[in-house]
């Protein structure tokens, strides 16, 4: 019995053993982003910002220590900077959070934040962009953007998205939904339908922002998919379940979306709608919402 015990450790679990620790060596990074509390990398060198960027001008960054978006940030780098050169506008996309200074910052007009997820900056650089958007920057963000990953930055969580990320759908990850246009009249709405049907991996939060006096554009149809999580966790929010919302952080122009876990969104036409309308929204190029009461809103 015992030399078939020892038979079996050399032939069969040893070599288990060795291929799982090549694929943690391999995979650290990641095992790091998921299971470890994310990295903590914060950059101190600066990009090198083209001199001769255009205006209305966008910033783009997809920087992740915590779970990455393999396959939807390119996607979405893609589409960005697609919109950007049909406008005319000025793009840069980078990963470097030391690019988040007051000198580079007001080269811009809006930052998106393509999935971007984790503990991004130093307090300086946290510190910058809130300064920023509150004189007046815009700010796009998706997908990753506004999940658990952000808790560390109570503004960045409170304030910029507003709304706590609870969990997201896993019985099964993806599902087809229906996505309500909530506010027909706002900007970021023009030339979306009144409902629209896509799949996505579809986050729910802790409460709506509209209680806070952010306004919704999109909620998603509960009736419409299984809102269930790990262990069949209840991710019901009820009528007021949503996915794209706007509000003005200070004299800056704000909107978060949950969509763009998956690359294909960047490919939906309603998704490019409300994505291009978000930047262009966002720069402060159409509509003056700051200036009024969101549409459903509730008093803060």
């Amino acid at each position: 019995m015992l030399k078939w015990l020892k038979r079996l450790f050399l032939w069969v679990v040893l070599p288990l053993l060795v291929l799982f620790t090549i694929g943690l060596i391999r995979n650290w990074d990641t095992v790091q982003r998921v299971f470890l509390g994310g990295l903590h990398v914060h950059e101190t060198a600066p990009p090198a910002i083209p001199a001769d960027i255009k205006h209305p001008s966008i910033l783009v960054f997809s920087k992740t220590n915590a779970f990455r978006h393999e396959e939807s940030i390119p996607a979405g780098n893609a589409f960005f900077a697609g919109l950007a050169k049909d406008k005319g506008w000025g793009y840069f996309q980078t990963e470097n959070g030391a690019a988040f200074n007051p000198e580079i910052l007001s080269r811009f007009d809006v930052v998106v934040f393509n999935n971007a997820s984790g503990d991004l900056f130093s307090a300086p650089q946290q510190a910058a962009l809130q300064s920023f958007i509150e004189n007046g920057g815009g700010f796009v963000g998706l997908h990753a953007a506004g999940d658990s990953s952000h808790e560390g930055w109570p503004w960045y969580q409170n304030e910029l998205i507003g709304a706590k990320f609870t969990m997201h759908t896993l019985s099964p990850q993806f599902q087809q939904a229906t996505v309500n246009l909530d506010d027909k009249a706002h900007p970021v709405s023009a030339g979306l339908p009144a409902a629209w049907q896509r799949t996505e991996e579809w986050y729910s939060f802790e409460k709506s922002p509209r209680g806070k006096g952010y306004g919704v554009i999109a909620t998603v149809d509960e009736k419409t998919y299984k809102p269930v999580g790990p262990l069949g966790k209840d991710l019901r929010m009820g009528a007021d379940h949503p996915v794209a919302w706007w509000h003005c952080q200070g004299k800056g122009r704000t909107l978060y979306t949950a969509f763009g876990h998956r690359a294909e969104a960047f490919a939906e036409p309603e998704t490019k709608t409300l994505l291009a309308n978000a930047v262009e929204w966002a720069a402060r190029q159409k509509g003056s919402e700051c200036d009024a009461v969101p549409a459903g809103a509730k008093a803060p």
